[in-house]
């Protein structure tokens, strides 16, 4: 217990690394027991970062900042912003599972398929894991994602979003920025999950090496590239951004059946914009800070 407290940032980013880097539980539930995740980057930022307020124009009133998906799970017990740390983390699509998708046109592979839906049974696994390991070390913490509140809700400038965007927990943590596509950019890529945990404890955040919420996209940057817009199979991208409904429709509908049909298990993935583009495995902005 003394070694966690001397320094909390080193030791829960050691304890979400080294589950996911050794943990038998990491895996695409295939019969080769292939690895669903890469090593993680983890990133942390304080409840009451002002961006937290600011999703609530951005996003919608409907987001949560920390301290309200904290007191949805401690409704009795009294807390302040500034005792939050959110600690996201971000998992990166395997070598293999990349560049079996690079070659595809419409449908995800297998791999994909199965990251998207057993590879989101780890990453559920991994925040009941630190959710635990907290525990043990007498932290309140709860995981938005898997309250029960959680769900998606209409939104004026995004069609739909979530109560709690993973992806937005993961910019104020310093871990990324957004891209045309509306994926997030991280130093290991776009081709990547995300997850995060609300815990009562103090930790340095993490600091963002980026600006604007666009910084790292070549579009937005530069106004070059728009590969993921030429991957989409059913032109959901475009110089405009993002169209959810046709994309959902893709996702939901077709690429469902897909899956069912072809791999036959449940699921829903497509993974197409998020890979053979130049930021699937990194940085794609030269002279970024953050750029491996």
């Amino acid at each position: 217990m003394e070694e966690e407290w001397k320094g909390p940032a080193q030791w829960i980013t050691a304890l979400i690394r080294d589950w996911v880097n050794t943990s038998p539980e990491n895996t695409l539930g295939n019969e080769a027991r292939d690895r669903a995740w890469d090593d993680p980057l983890v990133g942390f930022s304080r409840g009451d970062d002002a961006c937290w307020e600011s999703f609530k124009e951005h996003v919608g009133p409907f987001h949560w900042t920390p301290v309200e998906a904290f007191l949805l799970a401690y409704p009795d017990g009294g807390v302040r912003p500034e005792a939050l740390t959110v600690v996201s983390w971000v998992l990166p699509q395997t070598k293999k599972t990349k560049r079996e998708t690079r070659g595809e046109k419409t449908y995800p592979p297998e791999s994909w398929a199965r990251a998207r839906f057993y590879g989101e049974v780890v990453n559920e696994k991994l925040r009941r894991h630190v959710l635990a390991e907290l525990a043990k070390a007498g932290v309140r913490a709860t995981a938005p994602a898997l309250l029960p509140q959680f769900s998606r809700m209409p939104s004026e400038a995004f069609t739909f979003s979530s109560t709690w965007s993973e992806r937005h927990a993961a910019f104020v943590s310093g871990l990324g920025t957004f891209g045309l596509s509306d994926g997030l950019i991280t130093p290991r890529g776009k081709a990547v999950r995300v997850g995060s945990v609300v815990a009562e404890i103090e930790v340095p955040p993490t600091p963002r090496p980026y600006t604007g919420h666009r910084d790292w996209c070549l579009w937005f940057n530069s106004g070059t590239c728009r590969t993921c817009a030429a991957r989409c199979p059913v032109g959901a991208l475009s110089e405009k951004g993002h169209d959810k409904i046709p994309c959902s429709r893709h996702v939901h509908e077709t690429c469902s059946r897909y899956i069912r049909e072809r791999f036959g298990f449940p699921g829903y993935a497509c993974g197409l914009c998020q890979t053979a583009v130049p930021c699937e495995s990194g940085i794609p902005v030269k002279g970024a800070p953050g750029r491996d």
